[in-house]
């Protein structure tokens, strides 16, 4: 079971502002400390999946700067269509670079709705959904 997933910043008000429009309307909180950052779902979410996710975002620890994983992406869950689509909307407009518009991709199942962006590092970030497509 995922617990964490630490993202590498170089510019943390980008990156806040990227990752608050993106995991923000998701029902994540951010908490912001001397390190960085941490979005994490609140209890009633974590107790669903048996496990707090928490996503860091901070200058690496190495104080090199961030760079791309390369084959390396994040997803998380969406709700609805609307959601993936006002959230990756909402990810473009903060900063990030659309690396995929929204819609199904009929090669992972009939009912993956997904969009993917880019944080300003480059991270490459999907947002899906399994809803069952409406007619």
């Amino acid at each position: 079971m995922l617990s964490y997933i630490t993202l590498g910043a170089n510019d943390m008000n980008a990156s806040d502002r990227f990752y608050s429009a993106l995991l923000e309307p998701l029902g994540y909180r951010k908490q912001v400390d001397s390190e960085g950052l941490a979005f994490s779902l609140p209890d009633e979410h974590a107790s669903q999946s048996g496990s707090p996710c928490v996503v860091y975002v901070k200058p690496p620890f190495d104080g090199k700067p961030a760079t791309v994983g390369n084959g390396s992406m994040a997803a998380f869950r969406a709700g609805s269509h609307d959601a993936v689509r006002q959230v990756h909307a909402a990810a473009v407009a903060a900063g990030g670079t659309d690396e995929g518009s929204p819609g199904f991709r009929a090669a992972y199942s009939k009912n993956f709705f997904v969009a993917y962006v880019r944080d300003p590092v480059g991270n490459k970030i999907a947002l899906f959904c399994n809803e069952v497509p409406h007619a």
